[in-house]
């Protein structure tokens, strides 16, 4: 046993050092972050995965405004375990602790090789456990290279690479193959769920995809190994159980990501259209891109021995079908809309449609790796699987997706790979140690320069985001030295470099992009004159002094282009203020009449003969207009619009100096609102608060407790939104236009508001119920081995009743023989 696993610990280690370096040599070739200029924080990389792993490294050094439960630092407050469980619940990401927090980049990155280096060396380690064949001998590095091959499939360079919570899915589904074998031959009860608990946790959402591939290679199995259809049953109930054990304590964290996304804006959708043939061929190509095709590219070497083995005539028939007849099944799912549906848990994604291909590329790799173990394949089988091969590329040269490197690529390592399997036919170990150059070689080579590809192609195509710089640290500065939380807020600004600024950079601001962003939080901060991007689901940070007021933020960052940040102060209510009694105001399409219902105090002004008055500050409003507008020859201000995808935020053109003054604009804005700001007007307002509101506050990782001056009556209205899961005095929290609030009846001077995720208790009890099951069963085994001991000493040292009763009735005489009495 001791040999075997040394074997695969080599095959594993092997597969994890082709994939890093094949990675890392793509990223040096495209002059690429870390090894060159050109930043790899695109997309959702940039604007999402790295700020989270920013915040779980403030977390983890207590650092953070907020714990597990509430972040206090986004989206002026916002339930934070359910973005825990989309992008930060992998076992991997708490290693970004051991970077400085100005390295998170190169954190993210590292994290990223490694979950890549795991499912490699997973993969390998499952094919040998599959089928060992001639593996453990003279064919293991061949199983390192097919691992390898796995960990960088198209879908891991291309697409995973920049949303690193894919990754855990290219780990899990190896991982829950190994699960399905211990079910099949009913080993590791504990171990199996522990695994699907640890993938489940990870990341859901490709846990479920690899779920699904994972139990389509077991029934597989069982039909090759399990000839009694009832051994079959009990191996499928055995498997069930195991992933419905292990799915148990992931749902203190999984019900509330649901829930979560049951509350979060629904953002846009779009109906399935399966891309064409053509195009899904060219994918299996290096050198491709494409955001809505599936990245199909696995190396010229599994590519090639996965399409041999339907002739190789050194596996069984019916081995032989079983596995092409399940990458033929799978590969058409991937294009054939009920079976997309259940592959994306019965919704199509925002976004690239194809997230299930991982799947498909390892059943290409057992497929590839279950002809291989048999023997390597001969003249036959190399002809037949090459001619498949070169009919997928005689189609995929009709599509626009194939690029000049990509059929020069593909045929140098191909002419490599046929010269390696020929090679390892050979006896002498020169010629294994020659193919084994050559057949590793052919697989860095195509996919470093896939992965070089994909890296120039993502910054052409979509949004990018700058590496951890000095621009980054100074506004870091300056929003920790103004810091005054919970006194009041400090928002890092509107001049965002990604969509969550606040927990990058630091503060308390209301700039916010989930996939979780709260349905009340966007609708109120749209109602209140907010921009948006992403088509709702990241809402900015809205710099306007009434809405500062209303929210408490006390300090803003502003940094003009090319300049160094800078400070402003206004003095504003606490977090907690009250509002008389009556009935709750409603808001209407007008963000200006509705900043003034929430403030509770009427600041703006209309202008006369298009002009506002000196002295007043003018602010508009066009939600749909791309384009700039001044206010006289003040400097331009620019606004990007054209909803549902983008709104453009109500914006400050500056202060009147002189009569008449007039808005201008760069093109016709169709539809505007102009309106004045009386800052007077506006002090005013804010010292009512101040007075009214709370004299003291305590704010804590999951809510608030504010002091009241006695006697207070009214509503009571917590400058946060109103998400589901606040309760306040023990009872659900009332919202009072979008935020948490309370009614006060002058008996109490306390305000104590707390917040829990919604499905957090329920996840809870099912998670508890589902370890304490696991520890039953570990327990098992040793409760049951004591029992037999137990009753073991028990019938040797003491006699049963009957043989007394017989040592009774008969004596002995003195010649030792038996009478009967």
């Amino acid at each position: 046993m001791s040999t075997l696993h040394s074997v695969r610990g080599r095959a594993a280690a092997l597969a994890a050092l082709i994939t890093v370096t094949a990675v890392c040599a793509g990223d040096a070739v495209a002059r690429s972050f870390p090894f060159g200029p050109h930043t790899r924080s695109v997309n959702d990389l940039g604007n999402q995965f790295v700020p989270f792993h920013a915040h779980l490294w403030d977390l983890l050094h207590g650092r953070a405004d907020g714990g597990l439960l509430l972040n206090w630092q986004s989206g002026y407050g916002t339930s934070f375990l359910p973005d825990l469980g989309t992008y930060l619940t992998s076992p991997y990401s708490v290693l970004v602790a051991l970077f400085p927090r100005d390295q998170i980049d190169l954190a993210v990155y590292v994290v990223t090789l490694l979950k890549m280096a795991t499912a490699a060396a997973a993969m390998t380690w499952l094919l040998l456990s599959l089928r060992a064949g001639e593996g453990e001998g003279g064919r293991w590095w061949m199983a390192g290279v097919l691992g390898a091959s796995y960990a960088l499939c198209g879908w891991s360079v291309v697409e995973a690479s920049y949303n690193p919570m894919w990754m855990d899915g290219l780990v899990a589904f190896p991982m829950l193959c190994l699960v399905g074998e211990w079910a099949r031959t009913a080993r590791r009860p504990v171990l199996g769920p522990l695994v699907v608990a640890v993938a489940w946790i990870a990341n859901f959402y490709t846990a479920y995809m690899a779920t699904i591939g994972a139990a389509l290679v077991l029934v597989v199995r069982l039909a090759l190994e399990e000839p009694d259809l009832r051994q079959r049953m009990r191996a499928l109930l055995r498997a069930t159980w195991t992933v419905l054990l292990g799915i148990a304590p992931a749902t203190p964290v999984l019900i509330p990501v649901f829930q979560g996304s049951k509350h979060a804006y629904p953002g846009w959708t779009r109906e399935f259209a399966p891309a064409g043939w053509a195009d899904v061929f060219a994918r299996t190509l290096p050198a491709t891109y494409s955001f809505f095709t599936p990245a199909l590219f696995l190396g010229g070497g599994a590519l090639l021995l996965a399409c041999t083995l339907a002739f190789n005539g050194a596996v069984p028939r019916r081995e032989r079908w079983l596995w092409t007849g399940l990458a033929a099944a799978t590969l058409v799912s991937l294009q054939w809309a009920p079976t997309h549906l259940v592959w994306h848990v019965f919704a199509t994604p925002n976004g690239s449609p194809y997230r299930q291909t991982f799947v498909f590329a390892g059943i290409l790799v057992i497929a590839a790796w279950t002809g291989l173990s048999y023997d390597w394949p001969g003249r036959r089988a190399l002809l037949g699987g090459g001619a498949v091969v070169a009919a997928l590329a005689l189609t995929a040269s009709t599509s626009e997706l194939v690029t000049g490197w990509t059929f020069p690529l593909f045929g140098a390592g191909t002419a490599a790979v046929l010269a390696g399997l020929v090679l390892a036919r050979r006896t002498p170990p020169r010629y294994a140690a020659l193919a084994a150059l050559l057949l590793s070689g052919a697989l860095v080579g195509q996919a470093a320069a896939t992965t070089a590809y994909a890296d120039r192609q993502r910054l052409g195509r979509l949004d990018d985001y700058p590496a951890w710089g000095a621009g980054h640290s100074e506004r870091a500065a300056a929003v920790a030295k103004a810091d005054g939380w919970p006194e009041y807020r400090t928002d890092v600004g509107r001049d965002q470099i990604t969509g969550n600024d606040p927990i990058l950079l630091g503060g308390q601001g209301g700039g916010y992009y989930s996939s979780h962003t709260p349905d009340v939080f966007v609708h109120t901060m749209a109602a209140l004159g907010a921009g948006w991007t992403s088509n709702g689901r990241s809402v900015q940070s809205l710099d306007n002094p009434v809405t500062d007021a209303i929210f408490s933020v006390g300090a803003r960052v502003r940094t003009g282009q090319g300049q160094h940040p800078e400070v402003t102060r206004a003095a504003t209510p606490p977090l907690l203020t009250v509002r008389p009694a009556g009935p709750e105001p409603r808001y209407d399409w007008n963000p200006f009449r509705n900043q003034e219902k929430l403030l509770g105090a009427q600041v703006y002004g209309s202008p006369v003969n298009g002009s506002c008055p000196v002295g007043t500050e003018v602010f508009l409003w066009a939600p749909n207009y791309t384009g700039k507008a001044r206010l006289g020859d003040a400097p331009w201000v620019s606004l990007r619009g054209g909803q549902p995808k983008r709104r453009a935020a109500l914006s400050s053109l500056g202060t009147v100096n002189s009569p008449g003054q007039k808005v201008g604009y760069s093109k016709d804005p169709h539809r505007t609102t102009l309106r004045c700001l009386d800052r007077a007007e506006l002090t005013a307002a804010v010292a009512k608060l101040k007075a009214t509101g709370a004299v003291s506050i305590e704010v804590t990782d999951s809510g608030v407790r504010a002091e009241l001056p006695p006697g207070t009556k009214g509503t009571a209205v917590l400058a946060a939104p109103r998400i589901a899961g606040w309760s306040c005095d023990g009872k659900p929290a009332g919202s009072y236009l979008g935020l948490v609030s309370v009614e006060l009846d002058g008996t109490s001077t306390t305000v104590d508001c707390s917040f829990r995720p919604p499905g957090l208790k329920t996840g809870a009890a099912i998670g508890a119920a589902g370890l304490l099951t696991l520890v039953v069963i570990a327990l098992l085994p040793r409760i049951r081995r004591r029992a037999r001991a137990t009753a073991g000493t028990a019938s040797n040292s003491r006699p049963s009743a009957g043989a007394l009763t017989v040592r009774q009735l008969v004596h002995t005489d003195d010649a030792g023989t038996r009478k009967q009495p």
